[in-house]
């Protein structure tokens, strides 16, 4: 299994000078299994640049969608293979309230958008899972899925293929204020031996508590998560717009700190815009 980091920003894009070494596209992971399947986790601006990837492809498209928040779709327009002919996108969206499944494409209609999603020539099939879905399979991938703490609901992912295992936990607040849909022990079991869990952590706990409730957990909350679930990686994903570069590399060492002090053998990392892993 490998994963490409297309978007690691949270909310808005960033673009300027000090937003380089990370990127300012928001969220958008593409992970291809070893049978050569495709799946894109999330839609944000970085899946315009995923584009180029797909061009000269003709295979299956898989994108698992975490909600509806515009940070998460609003690259779905500028995605070239949805104006291909003949090619085959299938979307699961993340199971949120109220339940829109069709958010990601209509936002493509009336004054929102210049090319309404009738007009679009690709074979996209919508594919809501009720609740009583938790697992299904795409290619050699078991798809296992869990409900996040954010306004608005939505889904989190776990892809266990070639023997590995991704957790994709984004707009996670592992200590919310209002009622949890899952709760921190929840969470470990989730992401229970991950070779890499790619976690919430736009605030650091100098945010708190004027961020408590928006949705988004503080980076050191996601390193104890990771420690806890004996992950072997974890990447800090949907960093806040307002981080610079210099912004995310303090958060980095910062966090490093914690697992130094408890001598945990983790492997952390700022997740960046155009990285590549091979789990």
């Amino acid at each position: 299994m490998q994963l490409t980091f297309y978007g690691v920003r949270g909310s808005i894009p960033t673009p300027g000078k000090e937003f380089v070494r990370y990127g300012g596209n928001t969220a958008c992971v593409h992970v291809v299994l070893d049978d050569g399947t495709d799946i894109i986790l999330d839609a944000g601006t970085g899946i315009r640049n995923l584009s180029r990837e797909f061009m000269a492809k003709k295979d299956d498209i898989h994108i698992l969608l975490s909600h509806n928040h515009w940070d998460h779709i609003q690259g779905f327009p500028f995605f070239a293979p949805i104006y291909q002919p003949e090619r085959n996108i299938f979307i699961t969206p993340g199971l949120t309230r109220p339940h829109q499944p069709n958010a990601v494409i209509e936002q493509m209609t009336g004054s929102l958008f210049p090319v309404h999603y009738d007009k679009l020539t690709s074979n996209i099939q919508i594919q809501p899972k009720g609740p009583d879905i938790q697992k299904w399979q795409i290619g050699s991938a078991v798809i296992s899925r869990h409900p996040m703490n954010h306004p608005g609901g939505g889904s989190s992912y776990l892809i266990e293929a070639d023997g590995k295992k991704l957790a994709y936990i984004t707009d996670n607040e592992l200590y919310p204020p209002y009622k949890k849909e899952s709760d921190f022990l929840d969470w470990v079991e989730f992401a229970q031996e991950a070779d890499l869990i790619i976690h919430d952590a736009q605030y650091m706990l100098s945010d708190m508590p004027a961020k408590s409730g928006w949705g988004h957990s503080v980076a050191e909350e996601a390193v104890k998560l990771a420690m806890a679930s004996r992950a072997k990686r974890l990447a800090l994903y949907s960093h806040d717009p307002m981080r610079t570069d210099d912004d995310i590399d303090a958060i980095e060492i910062h966090c490093r700190e914690y697992i130094e002090i408890v001598h945990s053998d983790l492997v952390l990392f700022a997740s960046r815009e155009g990285q590549t892993l091979t789990l």
